[in-house]
């Protein structure tokens, strides 16, 4: 086979949502993995996978750090955008793109591997249009480049599949835009998955660009109907004219769990075809595509059995935030006011298991309609909400987006688990469970921002007795 023999491959976005999922496969292929990540704190690899590979910090946009990427590569993937990053991402885009073709000019790699979207239409989206000319930049470089233009990618976790889900689940009755009468072509991630793993080194795709899809051609809104059919819900979708892309991202906005920036983004390029020019790259890799219908039953399977590799939500354009964790997991004490709450558990490991299981379905055990309020009010201000919840049931990891928190902690052996607030507030807050000496110790901590940020905390004082005092009275029960 082509790629049989070891090789060295280059993955950069290694804790993305794709990158998350294809890098055991490619350890299963045999191959050693350098993982690029900006931000070291937030990459968990399971152990089982760490004698196979390297992990190295870097950031596209920081010329500097891209002197860790080691000579000695075979392959590389390209896995990294900033759309909803910064309402400038077209110029980050280039930049980065820009800046991992001199580096990657650099080593001794001879392939390199770019997913990217379908942009077959004369008129794009700000966001294709990025995307192409992020392809344009590649393919200057001395190694040979395979483009895979992919439409609506549909799997667990996926921020299509996670949109879809939240409209059809929570609206029986839908009044929607008239670009969900726009035609796409959906593709099971596992079929991502295959197609990435057996491109790379392969002489048969180099420099070349291929579109990948599933075999069914459909609109949005039959999309949201075979959505609905599979969870057997019955649902109603009207369109209407009248609904501009600002009035349209603000209704997916408010409905789902995407940011703002994104929703415009993603708003901006649904009203534009996105359907494969041929399947040719099937034939080339023998493979045979699943419906769309049976991408979504797989996705369910993942979800019942708790199975859920990587999720868009945890990614930090879910929140438009964009941060080192290391600059926020030291909690200040200078200027800042603290809600304390001290008591001993019945049994540790029960006290634990409530701890990681907190948020998402569970909720947060005390008060959860002002929990719920606070989350809609954030959600009017331009915030994320709570509509984000949790990847897994009862699993955390660092870096993990948790309702309207960020985890940047989590140990679960020493009994600490540190949450970052994203909510739109006036500063920042911080929120401790810590296991000692037979009690757990409940902080909420707040560094106000001005005048505004003192008199937010006094307004909401009231309420921290009834929330926090409960909180911890449930989790130590």
């Amino acid at each position: 086979m082509f790629n049989a023999a070891i090789m060295r491959i280059l993955l950069t976005g290694a804790s993305g949502y794709i990158g998350k999922r294809l890098l055991p496969i490619l350890i299963e292929n045999g191959h050693e993995v350098i993982c690029c990540v900006r931000d070291l704190k937030r990459f968990n690899a399971p152990s089982s996978l760490q004698s196979s590979i390297q992990t190295i910090q870097l950031d596209l946009l920081d010329e500097e750090t891209l002197k860790n990427i080691p000579e000695d590569i075979d392959g590389a993937y390209y896995l990294v955008h900033s759309m909803s990053a910064s309402s400038d991402y077209q110029a980050l885009e280039q930049r980065s793109a820009e800046n991992f073709r001199r580096a990657i000019n650099k080593t001794k790699v001879q392939h390199v591997v770019y997913l990217s979207g379908i942009v077959n239409e004369s008129t794009l989206s700000k966001h294709l249009t990025s995307r192409k000319n992020v392809e344009a930049e590649l393919s200057k470089g001395n190694y040979q480049l395979t483009t895979l233009r992919a439409g609506i990618i549909v799997g667990s976790g996926s921020a299509s599949f996670e949109i879809m889900r939240d409209l059809v689940e929570k609206l029986p009755i839908m009044i929607t835009p008239r670009w969900l009468n726009t035609r796409c072509q959906p593709i099971g991630i596992s079929d991502v998955l295959q197609i990435l793993a057996k491109s790379v080194l392969n002489p048969a795709l180099y420099n070349k660009d291929y579109d990948i899809g599933g075999p069914d051609i459909l609109s949005y809104k039959q999309m949201l109907l075979a959505f609905a059919k599979v969870r057997k819900l019955k649902r109603y979708i009207f369109t209407i004219p009248v609904m501009t892309p600002k009035l349209s991202s603000y209704w997916l906005y408010f409905v789902t769990s995407t940011s703002y920036k994104l929703a415009v983004a993603l708003v901006n390029s649904m009203k534009i075809e996105v359907v494969c020019r041929n399947d040719d790259i099937n034939t080339i890799l023998d493979i045979k595509p699943i419906t769309y219908k049976e991408a979504l039953k797989r996705a369910f399977s993942k979800i019942v059995r708790n199975e859920v590799i990587s999720s868009w939500k945890d990614a930090f354009v879910s929140s438009d935030s964009n941060f080192n964790i290391s600059e926020f997991i030291q909690i200040p004490s200078f200027g800042c006011y603290k809600d304390v709450q001290e008591k001993a558990y019945a049994d540790k490991k029960r006290c634990i298991h409530k701890i990681w299981s907190i948020g998402g379905e569970t909720g947060w055990y005390s008060g959860n309609f002002l929990w719920k309020i606070r989350g809609y009010m954030d959600k009017m201000a331009g915030g994320v909400g709570l509509r984000r919840g949790r990847t897994s049931e009862d699993s955390l990891n660092t870096g993990d987006a948790l309702d309207f928190w960020r985890v940047l902690y989590a140990n679960k052996e020493e009994g600490r688990l540190l949450l970052y607030a994203e909510m739109k507030l006036p500063g920042d807050a911080w929120l401790e469970f810590k296991v000692v000496d037979n009690k757990l110790l409940q902080t909420a901590t707040f560094r106000p921002l001005g005048l505004y940020g003192r008199l937010y905390w006094y307004a909401v004082l009231p309420f921290h007795g009834f929330i926090f005092r409960g909180l911890i009275n449930k989790l130590t029960k």
